[in-house]
């Protein structure tokens, strides 16, 4: 079974249902290439993604081993490239709550950036930044 269903309705606008769910997304392209940026455009997606994967098998991952994350947040830069148009850098910054982690838990956090799904599908020149800040 297909894990999206996606319509043009037209003016550079896409809507997806999530099937499982039932979940709708609308994307725009930006402003900066035709679009209204009234939504998230796909290249955002594709950001978002990546420091949402982050975050998700971190999570997972100290579930697994007895510690929390909860209360974490992070902001995802996204840098265009030309030539052709593409997304040439995306930077995560990840913010962990107080939690006196120690540095086995900082190696496993560290280590999951650059191995979690979504930074192991992309493509090898795309740059991934992450930036780490344990308050």
């Amino acid at each position: 079974m297909a894990t999206v269903h996606s319509t043009y309705p037209g003016d550079l606008r896409t809507e997806a249902t999530h099937n499982q769910s039932g979940t709708k997304l609308v994307t725009d392209a930006p402003v900066d290439n035709q679009g209204r940026g009234e939504f998230f455009s796909p290249t955002d997606l594709v950001a978002t993604a990546l420091g949402s994967c982050m975050i998700t098998i971190i999570g997972i991952a100290c579930r697994a081993q007895g510690f929390s994350i909860d209360g974490a947040s992070w902001e995802v830069t996204k840098v265009m490239a030309d030539n052709p148009r593409r997304i040439g850098e995306i930077i995560v910054e990840l913010t962990f709550p107080l939690n006196n982690y120690t540095d086995q838990q900082k190696r496993v956090i560290e280590h999951i950036t650059k191995n979690c799904p979504v930074a192991l599908s992309l493509h090898p020149d795309l740059k991934q930044t992450v930036r780490i800040n344990y308050l």
